[in-house]
């Protein structure tokens, strides 16, 4: 009698060989209707000898400087085991000594600051806050290209509004469209990016009256003052931290990576009522500051002397820049950022091209026939004059051809 078994045949039994076998499809992943078609943010980071476009202080830290981090963060690594300080009240209270100094303020504590992972994250942190589905926030452009992706990243409806020709704001048009968007959120650069022109107090002030009950369901609208380039603003042109004690719903948004020259070490931070400050509190991640960056922060702010000496070379270097500019018939707006925007030009981006070739990155932003150029050191400055200057005679033997 022949033995029988269950057990399937060893042979069909043995893997296909895999080259044969048909790839797996892969599965459509869920992204979110409003992002399919997104790209990352970025500005071109290209190896070139002189980069001039994303408004990066030029100067690296001194060996000073970089004494002191390091002994900070040799003492910070030491706790690496334990989570930072949630409340990092130590940098908080700095922080606004420091405001307090730059500014000649008054009546700034720890209670009255935040911080983030650079002032991207507080932006975000304002953005998750007080926007949200059935929101909107509002600004006006041409204005900092990375307002919209937080409104977007938020579920925050978008507008924004016109300048004048010359870049200013009327408050007259401002108001009227606050009236009729009833925002949660007004973003307001000063300086604006990419003209580098601040907004006068006054107009500042006649918004801030407005938004008092202009917000959702009569709230107050949050207004926001982007001062990412203030301590690059000309003498005589005033701080909105000066107007901060009589407007609760007003948050000065600053950041360590221009003046302080630490854009690699991503600090941002803002100055606001405790009541706004206590919002930003609710929906930042757990320990969201690492122990290293607090340390990198902290050690910087006791180098202030030395840094601000940099920021007075970049605005005497960026007001010389702008004299040659006009000297050579194009526009430059006024600026009291550590940039300016020029042009204006038939064709921009043959212009940002030939620059390019001649080994100078400036940023091809704002409207059509303007360029941005970030002020350097005296050095790549000069570099790009001459390639500028050449540059224009080409577009000039073109236009005649």
């Amino acid at each position: 009698m022949t033995a029988t078994s269950d057990a399937p045949d060893a042979s069909a039994a043995e893997p296909r060989d895999a080259r044969e076998a048909p790839e797996p499809r892969a599965p459509r992943l869920p992204i979110r209707p409003e992002l399919a078609h997104e790209e990352p943010y970025g500005a071109p980071q290209l190896d070139v000898p002189v980069l001039l476009n994303v408004n990066e202080n030029p100067y690296p830290p001194s060996e000073a400087v970089v004494a002191s981090i390091a002994a900070a963060v040799a003492r910070a690594a030491h706790g690496l085991n334990r989570y930072p300080d949630r409340e990092f009240r130590a940098l908080r209270t700095a922080l606004a000594a420091y405001l307090e100094r730059e500014s000649g303020v008054t009546g700034l504590d720890a209670d009255h600051l935040w911080a983030a992972n650079g002032s991207n994250e507080v932006m975000l942190h304002l953005l998750q806050a007080f926007g949200g589905p059935g929101r909107t926030a509002l600004s006006f452009a041409p204005t900092y290209s990375m307002y919209p992706e937080y409104a977007r990243d938020t579920h925050t409806a978008w507008v924004a509004g016109r300048r004048e020709d010359d870049f200013t704001l009327d408050p007259d048009v401002a108001i009227a469209l606050i009236r009729e968007v009833r925002p949660a959120v007004v973003l307001l650069p000063s300086p604006n990016n990419p003209t580098g022109t601040a907004l006068p107090l006054p107009v500042v002030e006649r918004i801030l009256d407005v938004a008092r009950t202009s917000g959702p369901d009569g709230a107050a609208t949050v207004v926001v003052l982007d001062e990412a380039y203030a301590e690059f603003r000309r003498a005589g042109v005033p701080s909105a931290l000066s107007i901060l004690a009589d407007h609760p719903h007003l948050a000065v948004t600053r950041t360590m990576s221009k003046a302080f020259g630490m854009a690699g070490a991503r600090v941002g931070y803002l100055a606001a009522a405790p009541a706004l400050v206590d919002a930003l509190r609710i929906v930042r991640l757990p320990y969201h500051l690492s122990a290293v960056t607090q340390a990198v922060a902290l050690a910087a702010l006791g180098h202030t002397d030395e840094l601000m000496a940099q920021v007075a070379s970049l605005r005497q270097e960026r007001d010389a820049l702008a004299v040659w500019l006009q000297e050579r018939g194009l526009d430059a707006v006024a600026s009291d950022a550590n940039f300016i925007l020029f042009g204006r030009f038939s064709d921009r981006h043959a212009v940002w091209r030939r620059l390019l070739d001649a080994g100078i990155l400036v940023r091809e932003v704002g409207p059509d026939g303007w360029l941005r150029v970030t002020v350097g050191t005296p050095e790549e400055t000069a570099a790009f004059r001459a390639a500028l200057t050449q540059a224009i005679e080409q577009e000039s033997v073109e236009g005649r051809a």
